[in-house]
């Protein structure tokens, strides 16, 4: 089963409407032991249709066929390496992330912002001016399991690179498998939504998007909404700025507020009660003290989409535990499943989980605010990193001869050069309407309501 109907299935939706999506996942060029082109083909053909049966869906319309463009998947999915500021590239992993050697295996670090940085030496008991060396000497004289035990329990970022077969055994793994590849429930009854007619390039259009979501799989479900024409406002604490050039790859066509909730939770609740989606990408529960969890946001705002994402899941022994793409390569195995020499680890040529999650959720949220319209009624769509993982781990890879020669598609705004979009159906937009913004520049307010047609 492809990539692409399992995930159709998960959401319910009706089969025969695959015929509507042109199958280019083999022409991917991201070289890999996985069969991570497909996975991310299929990610963003499951957007793609379903923004343009929502269209249809609006426009009164036929639903468009669907073809995406292999170099654009491929740039969009590589942003990081495609980036450039004022001509410069990004500088993207910190001095402290990445592969470690232990007494008895492999570690992977996670430290490219501060916070997480300062958790995780502390939890190793190290200054905060240690150097990549020091860390090294360190870790070397350590068990894995001893410091992803011990970091985890700090609140920091580092797991046991582990093989294929280690993770099965895992009981967090056993979890994830049973949970479907993404999940769209209904919490709540509310009367069908009037969101009025719109044109073919506007699926999301006079939708409201509270992105509370960070890094990379969140704000790449959220860019997409944008695309299909929602108005998505990013929310962010003063406390935990992101880092620039990652909040600009992933911002466009998105504004950028700072609200403590803390301290002004009432502007936020202002935001909340015209909102029609919101997107979270914390770990489950960490908003709950907030009345965000799921359950909470239905009741207190009838009819809502809410949008959720996670390293882990929500249930497991690792739930709780912080995560991000290339964590989660090395805690399932995937990192050994591409190592190059199977001496040391690898990683696949893309961040493809996070990417995957993200169109994946925007893939959910686009069938479930068609949910509302017909039938109405609050919904939760949820993925994890780890799920997709396992997903990826259990795919074939088809054969395929070497990659044809291709140019990134990429597009320059002022100083910023992004990857252009990948999402597309027929009659579909083909970029953003708006560039990226600096985190925090936008004021915290919705645009004016376009006019109804």
């Amino acid at each position: 089963m492809s990539i692409l109907t399992a995930a159709w299935q998960a959401l319910g939706e009706d089969p025969s409407a695959l015929a509507l999506v042109r199958d280019q996942s083999a022409l991917v060029p991201l070289e890999s032991t996985l069969a991570v082109g497909p996975l991310v083909h299929d990610a963003i053909a499951a957007a793609s249709l379903s923004a343009g049966l929502l269209v249809a869906r609006r426009a009164g319309s036929a639903a468009p066929l669907v073809e995406l463009d292999p170099a654009r998947i491929t740039t969009a999915v590589t942003s990081e390496k495609h980036f450039r500021l004022a001509g410069e590239p990004a500088d993207v992993w910190a001095e402290l992330s990445g592969f470690w050697p232990t007494s008895d295996g492999w570690v992977r670090t996670h430290a490219n912002y501060p916070h997480h940085r300062d958790r995780l030496l502390e939890a190793l008991g190290l200054s905060s001016s240690t150097t990549a060396d020091e860390l090294l000497r360190h870790l070397h004289a350590r068990t894995a399991q001893e410091i992803e035990d011990v970091v985890a329990e700090r609140g920091g970022i580092a797991v046991a690179v582990r093989s294929k077969s280690e993770w099965r055994e895992h009981p967090h793994a056993a979890i994830v498998a049973e949970r479907p590849l993404i999940s769209l429930t209904k919490m709540g009854e509310a009367p069908p939504a009037e969101r009025g007619s719109t044109e073919m390039d506007a699926p999301a259009r006079r939708v409201r998007v509270l992105d509370l979501s960070r890094v990379i799989a969140g704000p790449v479900a959220t860019r997409t909404l944008a695309l299909w024409g929602a108005d998505v406002l990013r929310v962010d604490s003063p406390r935990h700025p992101e880092i620039p050039w990652q909040h600009l790859d992933s911002g466009t066509g998105k504004r950028s507020a700072i609200i403590d909730l803390d301290t002004d939770f009432k502007l936020f609740d202002r935001l909340l009660k015209t909102a029609d989606v919101v997107v979270t990408g914390y770990r489950p529960g960490s908003l709950d003290r907030y009345g965000l969890s799921p359950d909470a946001l239905a009741e207190r705002r009838p009819g809502i989409v809410v949008a959720r994402l996670s390293a882990w899941g929500s249930e497991g022994p690792f739930a709780e535990r912080r995560g991000f793409d290339s964590i989660v390569q090395a805690a399932t195995g995937i990192s050994w499943a591409e190592s190059p020499d199977s001496e040391r680890p690898g990683a696949l040529p893309a961040q493809a989980l996070d990417h995957s999650a993200g169109y994946l959720l925007a893939a959910g949220i686009t069938t479930a605010l068609r949910h509302t319209i017909d039938e109405g009624g609050s919904w939760l769509v949820e993925t994890s990193l780890a799920r997709i993982a396992q997903e990826l781990l259990g795919s074939v890879q088809p054969p395929h001869e070497p990659f044809d020669a291709w140019e990134p598609t990429v597009v320059t705004r002022g100083e910023v050069t992004t990857a252009a979009s990948a999402p597309h159906y027929d009659g579909g937009p083909t970029e953003w309407m708006t560039p990226a913004v600096p985190w925090g520049s936008s004021e915290p307010q919705w645009l004016p309501l376009p006019p109804r047609k």
